[in-house]
């Protein structure tokens, strides 16, 4: 596999996030190695939807996978600085960065392009 794009970047946060976790389950039940870019939408001031509950018991079955088959997670947002994810969380390498050219490379970097 290479490097897959998901276009978050319109969708009300809780939206963007459970179509980021579908995706990705969806690329790690391929069980072939990938990155992915992740354009984020600019986050709410106050969050709104559903409690997280479910996307954490989510992002937690998926990150044995995400670790196993995952070389990178890249994400696009306005202020980068306002994304909390790393290694830890995710289970693979990660990124935070303004420039979607910048994020590309870097996940084609991981995948040894």
């Amino acid at each position: 596999m290479d490097v897959r794009e998901i276009d978050a970047a319109r969708l009300p946060m809780p939206e963007a996030q459970d179509l980021i976790l579908r995706e990705l389950r969806e690329l790690t039940d391929s069980a072939a190695p990938f990155a992915a870019v992740l354009l984020m939408p600019a986050p709410a001031e106050r969050p709104t939807g559903a409690p997280a509950t479910d996307r954490v018991r989510t992002l937690k079955e998926l990150r044995p996978a995400l670790t196993a088959h995952c070389r990178g997670l890249a994400f696009v947002a306005r202020r980068p600085e306002a994304i909390h994810s790393g290694e830890t969380l995710w289970g693979c390498p990660t990124t935070a960065t303004q420039d979607a050219a910048a994020a590309r490379a870097w996940a084609r970097d991981r995948m040894g392009h």
